[in-house]
């Protein structure tokens, strides 16, 4: 069986800022055989992710976890599709799968346990939109649960501070602290976004940090008892202002740092006397770390949405052609919620 693959590459490796002239559409020819072991899937939802961004780097710390893109090559992202041809019995044709594809129409995987893939049980009938299978019952949720709450561990009562806040991860962490009893306030970059987190989202409070010069004052107004739990998703300024605010034994659970991944922000320079005495605990992770947790994480975060107490955010663009615009958009903050491209 042969079909032709259109998929989005980068024409070259991207240090700066990416815009939509860093990508082109390519075409090949996909060839799935009966003896192949291969499984063959029509994707239908990709994932729009910030990270991917490091990995199109020519050189970046995330290839020591990752691998790096070259330019002129498929990219490997989360995705759903369904499956059209099999050589395998664990997978059916008719089967819909999320985990790792492509930026693609097509992909072919071979399963293995090195493979990250499983199989989505009827959406309509679990009540779940298959958008929500690759942002919050995806690598978005678990990333948030797993940060909050195995990083950051909450207790009831305590203050949490959430920057992107009205990102696909950001958008989660806030409600889920709410969940466990927290004081929440996030910080977005419109009036727009506040609002949506205060008046959708259910945080007790949250402001534009572009409105603010002094972002040290801005976060003592709105924690004058401190922080206790910073879930980081931007870096630079915003890192050094919440450590400057955090309270003793506080946590910093390092999800991201956008504003660097573009070589255009000011690194953070963190004041690492408050870390030794505040006797503060930062720690990198990502959504992988969780992995062998996914199930369990996905049961809480699913009864949660179908009881109607968390709210997903998707901002949903249409066709491959807007995978370069709409990884573009995310560093011009023009997303809101989980970005993803909608196929078919």
């Amino acid at each position: 069986m042969e079909v032709v693959n259109r998929y989005v590459a980068t024409r070259h490796h991207i240090e700066g800022a990416p815009t939509e002239a860093d990508f082109e559409v390519k075409e090949e020819t996909a060839r799935w055989a009966p003896d192949s072991g291969e499984v063959l899937v029509r994707n239908l939802y990709l994932s729009i992710d910030p990270y991917q961004l490091n990995r199109m780097k020519r050189s970046s710390a995330s290839h020591l976890a990752v691998d790096g893109i070259l330019p002129g090559q498929r990219i490997a992202a989360y995705a759903a599709g369904e499956v059209v041809a099999s050589a395998c019995e664990e997978y059916k044709v008719g089967d819909v799968v999320a985990g790792v594809l492509g930026w693609e129409d097509y992909t072919l995987f071979k399963p293995s346990p090195a493979v990250l893939m499983s199989k989505v049980a009827d959406a309509d009938a679990a009540g779940f939109p298959l958008s929500h299978h690759i942002s919050v019952l995806g690598t978005s949720g678990m990333t948030a649960y797993g940060g909050l709450f195995e990083v950051g561990k909450p207790v009831k009562g305590e203050k949490v501070f959430v920057s992107a806040a009205s990102g696909s991860v950001g958008s989660l962490v806030g409600q889920f602290a709410k969940l466990a009893g927290c004081y929440v306030v996030g910080c977005a970059g419109t009036t727009a976004k506040v609002d949506l987190l205060k008046d959708k989202l259910g945080f007790d409070d949250a402001f534009n940090y572009k409105e603010e010069p002094d972002l040290k004052s801005a976060l003592k107004r709105y924690f004058p008892d401190g922080i206790d739990i910073y879930f980081e998703n931007v870096g630079g300024e915003m890192l050094e202002a919440a450590l400057a605010n955090m309270n003793t034994y506080g946590r910093v659970a390092l999800s991201g740092v956008i504003s660097e991944y573009t070589g255009g922000g000011r690194r953070a320079v963190p004041d690492l006397l408050e870390v030794i005495y505040k006797r503060i605990t930062i720690r990198g992770f990502f959504a992988w770390d969780f992995l062998p947790r996914f199930a369990e994480f996905n049961a809480v975060i699913g009864g949660w949405v179908r009881d109607g107490k968390v709210q997903v955010l998707e901002d949903v663009s249409d066709g491959l052609e807007s995978v370069p615009s709409a990884f573009a958009a995310l560093f011009r903050g023009q997303n809101v919620g989980k970005k993803l491209v909608k196929l078919a």
